[in-house]
């Protein structure tokens, strides 16, 4: 149990996370038809990812890049104010810049969607301070993997 006096609540990154998701929640359920809905999410994500700092934008725009050209069913969208990958509306996969936490790493997960699973134990995370052309080629393998 966490004790009240040493508990300090959500950080003011987690808070605006939050608020990023219900306002992403409220957006989603105002758009109009199926198509309408997924080209919006499109829109919103290339949107977040042109306004990430440049180091952060520029491993954004490659692992959209790589994801949506490898795993062409997984379908864009944000997440908690981040660019994610979903399956029938399920997070596969989501690209976390390391300024949305304050972090120094930027991050590309994978939710218990992902069929990543490799014997009791695997990565459902991996760091990423730069994405070159091989990053690029093991992330192409790791959401072909995730989405068989």
């Amino acid at each position: 149990m966490i004790e009240s006096s040493t508990y300090e609540g959500f950080t003011a990154e987690e808070r605006a996370a939050m608020k990023d998701h219900a306002q992403e929640r409220k957006a989603a359920a105002r758009r109009g038809s199926r198509a309408d809905k997924a080209a919006e999410a499109v829109r919103d994500v290339l949107a977040k990812i042109a306004a990430m700092r440049d180091s952060d934008r520029i491993m954004a725009e490659r692992v959209h890049a790589v994801i949506t050209a490898n795993a062409p069913v997984l379908a864009p969208k944000l997440w908690y104010g981040m660019p994610a990958y979903t399956l029938d509306g399920k997070v596969v996969c989501f690209f976390q810049s390391a300024e949305k936490f304050k972090a120094r790493y930027a991050t590309l997960g994978f939710s218990d969607q992902a069929k990543l699973d490799e014997g009791t134990m695997w990565p459902a995370g991996f760091a990423l301070t730069e994405v070159t052309a091989q990053i690029e080629a093991e992330i192409a393998a790791l959401v072909k993997r995730a989405v068989s």
